[in-house]
């Protein structure tokens, strides 16, 4: 069902620039490591000196092969570099080498989960680039530097038709996306040093009419200031449009401090940069045996490895999509999984306890003090009938800031097994029903929570020792 705000159907195209994991520039032997000290990492070609001639990157096109067979594109055999012609200070040929009519990757989608639903984002084309410069205004009081150092940088940019209706959607994508990327190694992903850097093509209209006029915010370089950017955006169109004034095509730029986005420049069109083909570069051939090759030499991909987890260990598709976030937790699951042989458990406590820990500490999977081993015998454990799902939580909490402990020493020190004799615990509930007449007549006459609440007083009776699961049997049973 559309979604609409305010009467308005909101439209979204995005533009990513993946710098790929090159030891080298694309065109040139110059380096492409982060940070160095300014314009010592740009060579003659870079700066396109008389003489000078560009020479192809091999490991760049592998990189856009392997990313063309992650989201299932077409690698187009042939395909031609142009230059686009635009002035800028930190762009020192007067032109960037890109790839127009022809890109290398065509076609394509990106599918993912926006909470417990399927959405697929189609892709128009990924082309290979060079990146421009760097603009420095900080440290110059009425002047601006310019450091060359990213000048030549090898660029994926990865273009999609606009199929998405949300911010959420569009950072869903985008987060897939990057996980993508990353996943198979062509890109560091790093969105502070703009290894990531994403512009979001935002439009409204109403149901049934012509897309609208967009305008395209740039270098988004977080998913956070990514959602607030369209957001904001949308609410700035919808207003503009509902007083009766028109969307001018503009390149905007989000400001986190103030949440808002400003116009740049007006935004170009294919025409204002006259492309035409690099009379340098001859057209890069890309034959079958390559894309081959590069295929036989992937990793496996996220979405095939939800469906070996789907297929070898019952899990549900969401699940599987979940577990497979990054080659570290997918790694981290398949471990405890297999050394305990409950992966559906092992899954949830994954998704579940120790998710919820990363996040309030901030932290990836990498610095999970606990080790898929530990978290197997945790699980073994429950599955066993030795502890219970809360006594469970608290051998975590044990393990989490005294991770050289074992499971069953925590269990023991605690005193956390669970109660299972049956003729202690009946001597329990006979104490508790003959206590608690009134919720056993309640309910013998049809109210079902007073089963809950003479539970509860038996758990209490236990010290939370006994099996849930026993209670209620046997709880039934002498109510019966």
């Amino acid at each position: 069902m559309m979604k609409l705000i305010d009467g308005y159907e909101v439209v979204i195209g995005f533009e990513t620039h993946a710098q790929l994991s090159t030891q080298s520039k694309i065109f040139s032997r110059a380096p492409t490591a982060f940070g160095a000290e300014p314009n010592t990492q740009a060579c003659a070609v870079d700066l396109a000196l008389p003489g000078t001639l560009p020479v192809m990157n091999k490991g760049a096109v592998e990189r856009a092969i392997e990313f063309g067979l992650a989201v299932g594109s077409h690698i187009a055999e042939r395909s031609v570099f142009a230059r686009k012609n635009y002035f800028y200070p930190d762009l020192p040929k007067g032109y960037q080498i890109s790839q127009f009519e022809i890109p290398v990757v065509q076609g394509g989608a990106v599918a993912f989960y926006l909470g417990d639903e399927k959405k697929s984002v189609r892709l128009v084309r990924a082309h290979l680039e060079e990146d421009a410069g760097k603009s420095l205004h900080e440290d110059f009081i009425g002047q601006t530097g310019i450091d060359l150092n990213r000048a030549g940088t090898p660029l994926l940019e990865i273009v999609t038709e606009p199929d998405m209706r949300s911010s959420a959607e569009a950072v869903a994508y985008a987060k897939e996306l990057h996980k993508i990327v990353t996943w198979i190694g062509i890109c560091d992903g790093n969105m502070q040093e703009g290894s990531f850097r994403c512009d979001a093509n935002v439009s409204v209209r109403k149901p049934g009419a012509e897309l609208g006029t967009r305008r395209e915010i740039k270098n988004l370089n977080s998913f956070k200031f990514m959602q607030q950017a369209i957001d904001y955006e949308i609410r700035w169109q919808i207003e503009e449009l509902e007083d009766g004034r028109a969307i001018q095509q503009a390149t905007v730029l989000f400001n986190p401090d103030t949440g808002e986005t400003r116009a740049m420049r007006s935004k170009e069109d294919a025409a204002d940069y006259r492309y035409f083909p690099d009379p340098d570069l001859p057209p890069l051939v890309i034959a079958p045996e390559w894309v081959e090759r590069v295929r036989r030499e992937m990793t496996e991909l996220p979405r095939v490895m939800a469906q070996r987890f789907v297929t070898n260990y019952g899990l549900s598709d969401y699940d599987a999509t979940t577990l497979t976030q990054s080659r570290e937790v997918a790694a981290y699951f398949e471990a405890a999984a297999q050394a305990c042989g409950q992966p559906k458990l092992v899954g949830n406590w994954i998704m579940g306890e120790v998710s919820r820990r990363l996040n309030l500490a901030e932290a990836d999977i990498s610095a999970c003090p606990i080790t898929p081993a530990q978290l197997a015998q945790l699980v073994g454990r429950i599955q066993d009938g030795t502890i219970s799902n809360n006594a469970a939580r608290q051998v975590l909490d044990a393990l989490w800031s005294a991770p050289e402990n074992s499971v069953d020493a925590i269990i023991e020190a605690k005193g956390l097994k669970q109660m299972n004799d049956t003729g202690a615990l009946e001597k329990i509930i006979d104490a508790v029903l003959a206590a608690n007449p009134k919720n056993v007549a309640e309910f013998r006459a049809g109210n079902a929570k007073a089963l809950n609440a003479l539970v509860g007083q038996i758990m209490k009776g236990s010290q939370g020792k006994a099996n849930p699961q026993q209670v209620n049997a046997l709880l039934l049973q002498k109510l019966a």
